[in-house]
């Protein structure tokens, strides 16, 4: 296991009640009202959280790989996330589907900045080898 030598930045949160709860980050800033999938019932749950996170982070990755290559990706480069809450034999897991859009860029480019991003993503790392993940170009 890697282990960090400087600390760039400490996400914290306060959670209450789990899935049906409240989390709240100590800036404020974050400040939600959490639900399980699929209840209807008002807020967002973990998995869209996580899905959020990893897409906003995989934009930042590819950011660098194109800027490697003298880039600048084009303002409505995006990532649509989905991660699938899950069970096999009784026991819960995640999946997950990245569709990323880099407008404007040969595909082979596109496909070598999406896949230096995989392996620079602070997200891609933590799911390596954990859960199944499958990145597409749009």
């Amino acid at each position: 296991m890697t282990k960090i030598d400087t600390v760039l930045y400490t996400g914290k949160t306060h959670t209450t009640g789990g899935r049906e709860g409240f989390a709240r980050s100590d800036d404020a800033q974050l400040d939600i009202r959490l639900s399980p999938p699929g209840s209807g019932k008002p807020g967002t749950n973990p998995e869209q959280l996580f899905a959020a996170g990893w897409s906003a982070c995989f934009i930042g990755a590819m950011t660098k790989a194109a800027g490697k290559r003298q880039l600048r990706l084009p303002a409505e480069t995006a990532v649509n996330a989905e991660v699938d809450l899950g069970t096999t034999d009784g026991a819960y897991f995640l999946q997950a589907r990245l569709a990323i859009s880099l407008p404007g860029i040969d595909p082979e480019l596109a496909r070598a900045i999406v896949d230096d991003a995989h392996q620079t993503c602070p997200y891609s790392k933590a799911t390596r080898g954990n859960i199944a993940v499958e990145l597409t170009l749009v």
